[in-house]
């Protein structure tokens, strides 16, 4: 199903996408993962996405929000992005849990040639529990999330999924 919120913004729904998967785990971080991607088949992507953290056994795939589609930020003469947020428990610490988004994403066919250009799938980390990290490699909170109708609009959805 396809929600259009405006001229610019729709909403995917699909079987996976917004959906609870399991009830909090007993994992020590609560991870808000954000997932874009612009380039080929995103959606099915985002399926195999999460077939590929469910069977990971360090962590646990709690909820999904619905699919925003929307514009590019940055560079706009691009496809427009694909966007969802992930919610995931592990008892991983940050610096880990960003190595293995970093993973998924070269998994998934990620090459980084521009800053805010095409990709294949992008992972960010929103929020881990309460913490505040400021380092070379992470920052956490995401430093731009409260800007993005990429992330807030797909919160919404997660917050009434987790309910």
């Amino acid at each position: 199903m396809i929600r259009k919120l405006n001229d610019q913004l729709h909403l995917y729904y699909t079987y996976s996408y917004p959906k609870k998967f399991q009830k909090n785990s007993n994992k020590k971080f609560k991870v808000l993962v954000g997932i874009g991607g612009n380039i080929g088949n995103v959606p099915k992507r985002f399926l195999n996405l999460l077939n590929t953290i469910q069977k990971d056994r360090r962590v646990s795939l709690i909820a999904s929000s619905a699919i925003l589609k929307n514009p590019p930020f940055g560079i706009k003469d691009q496809n427009y992005f694909y966007n969802s947020l992930l919610l995931i428990h592990t008892n991983l610490i940050p610096k880990r849990i960003l190595k293995l988004l970093l993973h998924y994403e070269k998994k998934f066919g990620r090459i980084r040639e521009l800053k805010n250009g095409p990709r294949t799938l992008d992972l960010d980390i929103i929020f881990i529990n309460n913490l505040y990290i400021e380092s070379k490699d992470l920052v956490v909170p995401h430093p731009s999330y409260h800007k993005r109708d990429s992330v807030l609009i797909p919160l919404k959805i997660l917050k009434k999924v987790l309910k």
